[in-house]
């Protein structure tokens, strides 16, 4: 059997812990009479001796241990072993999927910085790219940059940038640029051409998303020294996606599982973490800010509305979907992606340790012990495979990886947490959680040192540990992973070598490693605004990003950072741009939908095809109101009509009479209502 050495960019991602904790196993990449990469651990003779020894100590001497204890370091010690051999497998599976050299995807037309779902064309065909994927895959990439600089991983980053960048351009059956609901577009056939074939759109999760990992290589450039370059070169891509963020976040679209239309937990935690920390960049890079702020709190605050206070979890999908009783991974991933230490055990934002993102990691995950015969038998303090909803029937419905490696991410998480601020709090809500891994445990704040404090540490501990043996158990010998697992049988089923089955293991491992992300401005942003929900879409103007041009120079600065990123900036801070509220009670039918037109560069200066379309999100059947805001320059003398849209531009009705009419007074930062009727 052939011996190869590990590729030098996964040697460079291997956390340190692979090589340098007690756990004695070294690395050998074997290559497999099926021609894939085995690491086949090999032990130490002196860690054997040093093992049994140990054992041998404690049998003669009779030390105390309990058998949970003996348990838990049993457990630790399994799971060690496998992350340390699936680390470099994981780096280098989920590398392979990414273009243009790729091992899965090289010569098949796959540009640089596209990432491939799964290598598989066929049952199911996943050898397509999508936004969403892509841009979970890069957030984990830009945080293992930003934890391990590397030429090869600043290469791959500025390969997404432009990649995207051309990807925000291409016309699809979501619509175009010009009003930005092409970025709505879940897919793409993997050279960057439009998927138009039937399908579940738009999707609004893609745009939130790809600024969110964007947002982190432009923070890394920001704090190397290297602003120019975010603002010229990444800004223009992740502006395009905030606008979109902000006037489209109240619109349904369908989910993550592309499944089901209406309004998505995942969608609208994605969105209010993007527009915040897309208002951090923003301001230090003297953008204007004030769409993202002012939209921000009414995302946020929308995002309670999901919330099932009295059975103590997260409906995952409200307004569609009804058929499900919303016990949905998509909670969980909503935990894990929008964690920030800063905003503590905040429930608002949802943190991993806030006591609903708890007892609803306790709901989601008991809705699957029972319906799952692998997990048949188990205790109810132990961890269990975890799949996307008890009702799906896609492939028969069954446990995925990336769902049970986020279960226990979101338990490393919290763990992080407690450990940082010292202390854990229980109230009425997270109780039940706790109770099944201490039986004892009460309402209060219990300080580190407690004994309540160390053994729900000790518990919570070994049941994230639990989630990653599962994995484990049911991932093929050579250390793939596929995106699903048989629910009867344990076999590793569906999209073989799912890239975001890599991505998550990389991200929870990383986590129970200890490290932190670099956090979003969640500790400034978890307020809700006064008074009732309001349904505020603030529309931009969309522009084809430049294509990227990288100066040979990005390295990391000695004195890093070198310029901090760290306020949320709040208020109205660019008032030259007055925002004027344009209200339209016109009736419709299915499919119509209502645009402002007008002589301003704002309303597409005439032009149908850069007409922005009105949201509907406020419309009845007794008030049929129209309506968006949009920035426009102080001072300007603006003419306006609306049209109707019928199937596209081919179906535009203007309506009649003269043009209407208003002037836009100086910069302030009072908002300018138009209310108006179709003519």
């Amino acid at each position: 059997m052939a011996l190869f050495a590990v590729p030098n960019i996964i040697q460079d991602l291997i956390p340190a812990a692979a090589s340098e904790s007690i756990n004695p196993w070294t690395w050998n990449l074997n290559l497999n009479a099926s021609g894939l990469y085995e690491y086949l651990p090999t032990m130490h003779a002196l860690s054997k001796f040093a093992l049994l020894g140990a054992c041998a100590v404690q049998s003669v001497m009779g030390l105390p241990e309990s058998v949970e204890r003996r348990e838990a370091n049993l457990l630790k010690r399994n799971v060690d072993d496998w992350i340390n051999r699936e680390t470099p497998i994981a780096w280098e599976k989920l590398l392979c999927n990414i273009g243009p050299d790729g091992c899965a995807v090289r010569n098949q037309g796959v540009p640089a910085g596209v990432v491939v779902a799964s290598p598989s064309r066929s049952d199911p065909d996943y050898f397509y790219t999508w936004t969403r994927d892509a841009a979970l895959v890069y957030k984990g990439l830009a945080d293992a940059f930003r934890r391990n600089y590397t030429e090869d991983l600043h290469t791959q980053l500025k390969n997404f940038v432009s990649s995207q960048a051309k990807l925000q351009g291409v016309g699809n059956p979501a619509g175009g640029l010009n009003d930005g609901q092409g970025l709505g577009e879940p897919k793409f056939m993997v050279d960057l051409k439009e998927f138009t074939g039937e399908w579940g759109r738009p999707q609004r999760d893609g745009p939130p998303l790809r600024a969110i990992a964007l947002i982190r290589y432009a923070k890394w450039l920001v704090e190397n020294g290297h602003k120019a370059v975010a603002n010229a070169q990444v800004w223009p891509t992740i502006e395009n996606d905030l606008k979109y963020s902000a006037q489209y976040w109240n619109q349904t679209g369908f989910d993550l599982w592309e499944e089901v239309p209406g309004s998505s937990f995942f969608t609208i935690a994605s969105t209010h973490r993007a527009l915040v920390e897309g208002a951090q960049l923003g301001a230090v890079l003297g953008k204007p800010t004030r769409a993202y702020t002012a939209v921000a709190p009414q995302v946020l605050c929308f995002q309670q509305s999901f919330w099932n206070a009295r059975e103590g979890f997260v409906v995952s999908n409200i307004n569609g979907g009804e058929w499900r009783r919303g016990r949905d991974a998509n909670s969980i991933l909503t935990s894990i992606h929008n964690f920030d230490p800063s905003a503590g055990c905040d429930a608002n934002t949802f943190q991993p340790c806030s006591d609903r993102a708890l007892s609803n990691h306790k709901v989601v995950v008991d809705s699957f012990r029972s319906i799952y015969n692998i997990n048949r038998g188990i205790a109810q303090n132990k961890a269990v495979a975890v799949g996307r909803y008890s009702e799906d029937v896609f492939y028969n419905g069954n446990p995925w990886f990336l769902a049970t490696f986020a279960a226990a991410e979101q338990l490393y998480d919290a763990l992080l947490v407690w450990k940082a601020q010292g202390s854990i709090a229980i109230t009425q809500t997270s109780l039940p959680f706790f109770r099944d891994h201490v039986s004892g445990a009460t309402v209060g704040t219990h300080a580190a040192g407690s004994a309540t404090y160390n053994q729900i540490v000790s518990a919570i501990t070994a049941y994230a540990d639990g989630f990653i043996e599962v994995a484990s158990k049911y991932a093929h010998s050579n250390g793939a992973l596929n995106e699903q697992i048989d629910r009867n049988t344990g076999q590793p089923i569906a999209a073989p070598d799912l890239t975001w089955s890599y991505s998550a293991f990389l991200t929870a491992t990383a986590r129970r490693d200890g490290y932190i992300p670099t956090g979003w401005g969640a500790g400034q942003a978890t307020a809700l605004p006064a008074g009732q929900c309001q349904k505020f879409e603030v529309a931009g103007n969309y522009n084809l990003p430049p294509t990227p041009v990288f100066p040979s120079n990005l390295t990391p600065a000695a004195n890093a950072p070198v310029e901090q990123i760290t306020a949320v900036p709040t208020g109205c801070t660019n008032p030259e741009k007055v925002f004027v509220t344009f209200n339209e009670r016109a009736s419709t039918s299915w499919g119509q939908v209502i645009k402002v037109v007008g002589n301003v560069p704002e309303l597409g200066s005439w032009d149908v095809n850069k007409a922005v379309p009105l949201s509907a999100s406020k419309y009845t059947s007794g008030d049929p109101l129209w309506s968006i805001t949009l920035p426009i320059q102080a001072g300007s003398s603006v003419q306006y009509k609306y049209i109707r849209i019928t199937n596209g531009v081919a179906g535009v009705s203007w309506e009649g009479g003269d043009n209407r009419a208003f002037s836009v007074p100086g910069a302030t930062c009072d908002i300018q209502n138009r209310w108006d009727n179709w003519r």
